[in-house]
C-alpha cells in the first residue's frame, strides 16, 4: 500500500507556533518535487514537543493542502496506548491515508506488551497502521516473530524499520508479507535489494527530488544509476544525523530559505562546526545554501 519516498515532514516553528505558511509551502514543494507521499508528525516533525492541538493542526492543515495530490501518513504514535488511539481516531477523522505508530518509548514493554499495545490501535481504528520500529529512540526492539503476529491484522499493513539492521529486513519478510520501508536514508538502497519498499526519509526534507529517483531507480532494478546517486547522496545522509534529528535537517533547509529554522527546547540549533559542514554538502550538491 504504501512505496516510494515519503517524506518525514519537519514542523516549522514561528516564535514558538507552527508556522502554518512554511509548513504549506513545503507540502507544496515536496508534492511538484516528486515526493510519494508526506509523513507529519514523526520524530523529524517534533511530535514529542507538539500539544494534541498542535498535533491535530498540523496533520489536518497537511491533509487539507495536501488536496489528494499524495498519501499522507499520519504520525499517530505514543507511549500511552489509550493516548496513540486518541491519536489515530483523530488522524482517521481528518482524512488521513494511514498512520504511523511508533513503539512505546520509555515504559519499555515486552513483546507481548507490544504486540498488545499495536493489536490495540488497529482494532479501534480502520486507518491502516504503519508499525515503527526505531530502538535508539525508543529503547525497545520490535522483533520480527511480534511483527509477524502483527501482520496477521489486517489493517496492519506496513513497518518503518531503522534498527540500522539489513538482516532484520530479511527477518521480517521471512516471517510474514507485510511492506517494508527503510527508516535509515543511508540504508534504503540495501533494504531495497533484500525487499523493501521505498523510505520515510529525512534527507528527502533537503533532496525530495533525488530521494525519490533513488528509489524509483532501485524499484526498476537499476541498481548501477540507483548506487550513483546513493554515492552522491550519502554524505548528506549521514551528516543530517551528526546531531539529534531533526536539529541538522533544520539547519539545511533554514539555509535553503525553507523555514526560519527554529527548534523547539530541549532541541536547540545546531552547532557552528555542524553548520559549516552542511553548508559544504549542499554546495557540492549544488544546493543554494
Amino acid at each position: 500500500m504504501f512505496s516510494g519516498s515519503y517524506v518525514a515532514l519537519v514542523t516549522p516553528f514561528k516564535d514558538g507556533e507552527v508556522d502554518l505558511e512554511r509548513l504549506g509551502a513545503l507540502v507544496d514543494f515536496h508534492i511538484e518535487s516528486g515526493t510519494n507521499g508526506l509523513v507529519p508528525c514523526g520524530t523529524t516533525g517534533e511530535s514529542a514537543t507538539l500539544s494534541h492541538k498542535e498535533h491535530e493542526l498540523v496533520i489536518e492543515f497537511v491533509i487539507e493542502r495536501a488536496a489528494g495530490r499524495v498519501p499522507v501518513l499520519a504520525g499517530t504514535g505514543s507511549n500511552s496506548t489509550s493516548e496513540a488511539v486518541s491519536l489515530t481516531k483523530s488522524a482517521q477523522a481528518a482524512g488521513a491515508d494511514g498512520a504511523l505508530v511508533i513503539t512505546p518509548y520509555y515504559n519499555k514493554p515486552p513483546q507481548e506488551g507490544l504486540y498488545s499495545h499495536f493489536a490495540a490501535i488497529a482494532h479501534e481504528c480502520e486507518l491502516p497502521i504503519v508499525l515503527y520500529n526505531v530502538p535508539g529512540r525508543t529503547g525497545i526492539d520490535l522483533l520480527p516473530q511480534t511483527v509477524g503476529r502483527l501482520a496477521a491484522i489486517e489493517n496492519v499493513v506496513a513497518v518503518k524499520e531503522a534498527s540500522g539492521s539489513i538482516d532484520r529486513t530479511v527477518e521480517i519478510l521471512g516471517e510474514c508479507d507485510i511492506t517494508v520501508l527503510s527508516g535509515d536514508d543511508s540504508l534504503t538502497l540495501s533494504l531495497m535489494a533484500v525487499g523493501a519498499s521505498g523510505v520515510i526519509s529525512v534527507a528527502a526534507n533537503v533532496v525530495p527530488a533525488q530521494m525519490a529517483e533513488l528509489v524509483q531507480l532501485a524499484s526498476a532494478g537499476e541498481i548501477a544509476s540507483a548506487s550513483r546517486l546513493h554515492h552522491q547522496l550519502y554524505p548528506l545522509m549521514k551528516a543530517l544525523f551528526v546531531e539529534t534529528s531533526p536539529i541538522p535537517v533544520k539547519a539545511c533547509l533554514e539555509m535553503q530559505g525553507l523555514i526560519g529554522g527554529e527548534l523547539r527546547l530541549p532541541l536547540v540549533g545546531a552547532e557552528d562546526d555542524t553548520r559549516a559542514l552542511l553548508r559544504g554538502i549542499l554546495e557540492g550538491l549544488e544546493i543554494s545554501a
